[in-house]
């Protein structure tokens, strides 16, 4: 796998990520909770730090509550596996002899929002397509003059489309914002 800090024709390095590259770090979960963990810090950490907060995560409870296996089964993680591929992938810089991660430019570009549907919920993609699918018919059946839309102004159904986009788009806003990665508290998928 090549390396996103390759060096580009000026001679200074690049600090483009694959989207295979992006992908393969975000396969696992210790990797996407360092990720996450990374981006909203926006600083170094120190490698027990970050095992410490993501044994928490993993097992449901407060750092406090940790117990020393926990925290050195995740550690030992990142510190043989999960860290070094990032740092190979140049997500992050690990300097393992001093126990430190920093986040890299890679890293701080990347906007990943994790779109969660679960149980019978609808996508947002198949959500804005049905309601583009209602307004369309609605313009059409207002265009032919049918009954009971000619008994509204154009302009009373044009309001009610944009009406329902700007508060779908609202809607949408907020629930993403929750699942963005590094934004909230805790990662998006213990949300």
């Amino acid at each position: 796998m090549a390396s996103a800090q390759q060096i580009d024709g000026g001679g200074e390095p690049t600090t483009e990520l694959s989207e295979d590259e992006l992908f393969d770090v975000l396969s696992n979960q210790r990797r996407r909770f360092a990720v996450h963990l990374l981006k909203h810090e926006e600083e170094s950490l120190e490698i027990g730090d970050m095992a410490e907060q993501i044994a928490a995560w993993e097992n449901g409870i407060d750092t406090a509550e940790i117990t020393g296996d926990e925290r050195k089964r995740v550690y030992t993680a990142l510190q043989q596996s999960h860290l070094p591929k990032m740092d190979r992938a140049g997500v992050v810089e690990f300097n393992k002899n001093r126990g430190v991660i920093e986040p890299t430019p890679a890293l701080e570009d990347v906007d990943l929002y994790l779109d969660v549907v679960e149980g019978r919920e609808v996508p947002w993609s198949e959500y804005y397509i049905g309601l583009s699918a209602v307004s369309a018919a609605l313009v059409a059946a207002v265009w032919i003059g049918a009954w009971p839309f000619a008994m509204l102004p154009d302009l009373a159904w044009t309001l009610a489309i944009v009406v329902a986009f700007a508060f779908s788009a609202v809607t949408h806003k907020y629930y993403t914002a929750e699942m963005k990665v590094g934004e909230p508290e805790a990662p998006p998928e213990l949300q």
